[in-house]
């Protein structure tokens, strides 16, 4: 990024500042703030723009770190690339997402957008049709894991670039979900527990920079464990290549797996916390513990406040409630304590951590009775206090969010392994952002710490938030020489960012020179 550009980028900054300035805010107005009027519409004849602008730089990013080469390379489904290659079905399904696109039927308006056929220097782009005959190519499970693995391998050298505190301990979290459809022609769906037609998808992610792993389509009616060890194991050996110091497993209830943690524990840098089941025996241990065992948990806070202490708004949901006299559950305190448990299928014990909440069944103000709730944790970190443990556990929330986020991208197409195919393609669009944020450097300097926060913001940011604030950027699309230019047309609080379109635009120079 040319120091001209900053300069230009930093006085749009400061005068859209002046306009949004308190100072405006107090002068009374006759006529409303919105007064535009007499509107006309036309359409330039030479230039072309484009609203996805950062699209460049992903781009850039991905052929800069091997990632279009690999897919070449390793993925073998074409006979004769008439006229697409492997790698431009994948990418084109993986931006099709980062530009908004939430089905398969979307990419129409992309590949008659001249201006981003320009921005990618393409002639043209697969379209609906055609990608949806490509997710049909793949008709097995290994050629599914092909396309997984090679993204890994790309994924591995990202992670070689990182500081070595990022090596500390990898966290891999496991969990399955529901993806239903309406469709009754999909080869391979099935019926769920609760009665929803569809799939059953299975995530593992890395919790560090919310990255997807492995995901495996199954149908609805498989349970959600089923293959997560093996493809835990896959995650594990994966972060172990990275040179990752400790790996930690987390998962629910249903990813226990007793006949894989005797496994798990032989190896030195895995530990593991997984929930157990509440069932009667467990309950009978926990309540016949003493009460000196128990110990009150107290929970951080959510956030550290920036402003000065201001006052809670109303509950109105808990007032409703009382009001109307509906039955509720009000928390009273949690308590945790621990006890050494074997499960059936293990050779050794474990610690079993207990936590017990008082909940007072309320109907409106009048109190009926307690109840006390118990969930299990099971772990082999011995170090940890059980209240981390709890911790540890309620942190894999995050996955939740990411999962949520993957659901809304998931479309029906004909059968199994071609919506696997799809849910993988467009993953990888999860996956571009996070090395988006992993591939700026934090050259040594008086900027250094502001650049890793940068770093750190853009890797944790929620997907729609980066598409919103980072991809969607107005930029005119100019072919200058041997160049590709893109010039911002306007700014907003992610153009102000726009040293970093610079940085990762030069993925070169950071894969010779690691942060």
């Amino acid at each position: 990024m040319s120091t001209i550009t900053t300069r230009k980028i930093a006085r749009r900054k400061r005068r859209i500042e002046k306009r949004l300035g308190s100072r405006h805010a107090r002068i009374a107005r006759d006529v409303p703030m919105l007064a535009a009027r007499n509107v006309h519409y036309d359409i330039a004849d030479r230039a072309s723009a484009v609203c996805h602008g950062e699209i460049g730089a992903i781009h850039s990013l991905a052929r800069r770190v091997g990632l279009i080469h690999a897919i070449a390379d390793e993925l073998h489904l074409l006979k004769v690339h008439l006229p697409y290659h492997e790698s431009d079905h994948v990418l084109n399904i993986a931006y099709n997402v980062l530009c908004g696109g939430d089905c398969l039927q979307d990419l129409e308006t992309l590949r008659n957008d001249e201006a981003y056929l320009d921005a990618l220097g393409a002639g043209r782009i697969p379209d609906p049709t055609t990608a949806g005959d490509f997710c049909r190519r793949f008709v097995t499970d290994e050629q599914l894991l092909t396309l997984m693995d090679t993204i890994n391998h790309v994924r591995v050298n990202v992670w070689k670039h990182q500081p070595a505190s990022f090596f500390d301990c990898a966290i891999l979290d496991a969990d399955g979900t529901i993806a239903s459809t309406t469709g009754e022609c999909k080869q391979g769906m099935s019926i769920s527990y609760n009665g929803q037609w569809g799939y059953h998808p299975l995530l593992i992610s890395l919790a560090n920079t919310k990255e997807p792993l492995y995901l495996v389509n199954r149908p609805a009616n498989r349970p959600s464990h089923e293959q997560a060890d093996a493809y835990l194991d896959r995650a594990v050996a994966l972060c172990r290549q990275a040179g990752f110091k400790s790996i930690l497993l987390r998962g629910d209830t249903d990813f226990t797996q007793t006949w894989k943690l005797d496994a798990w524990d032989d190896a030195d840098e895995v530990t593991f916390v997984f929930g157990c089941d509440a069932g009667r025996p467990l309950i009978a241990r926990a309540q016949s513990l003493d009460d000196a065992a128990w110990k009150r948990l107290e929970r951080p806070p959510r956030y550290d406040p920036k402003t000065g202490p201001r006052a809670r708004p109303d509950n109105v949901k808990e007032q409703v409630v009382v009001r109307k006299k509906y039955k509720n559950l009000v928390l009273e305190w949690e308590d945790v304590a621990e006890f050494e448990y074997r499960p059936g299928r293990c050779d050794r014990v474990y610690r079993l951590i207990a936590l017990r909440k008082k909940i007072n069944m309320m109907e409106g103000e009048l109190k009926l009775f307690d109840e006390y709730r118990y969930f299990f944790y099971i772990t082999n970190d011995r170090t940890s206090s059980c209240e981390q443990i709890v911790f540890i556990a309620n942190d894999r929330c995050d996955q939740e969010d990411l999962i949520a986020q993957l659901k809304g991208q998931v479309r029906a197409l004909d059968n199994l392994h071609s919506n696997w195919a799809y849910m993988v393609m467009a993953s990888l669009a999860w996956t571009l952002q996070a090395w988006y944020g992993l591939m700026l450097p934090a050259p040594k300097g008086r900027w250094r710490e502001r650049y890793e926060q940068e770093r750190t913001e853009i890797v944790k940011m929620d997907f729609k938030r980066f598409v919103t604030n980072l991809v969607r950027l107005p930029c005119q699309i100019i072919r200058s020489g041997h160049r590709l230019l893109y010039r911002m047309l306007n700014y907003n609080p992610g153009s102000h960012a726009a040293p970093w379109r610079g940085r990762v635009a030069n993925t070169d120079a950071m894969l010779t020179n690691p942060v």
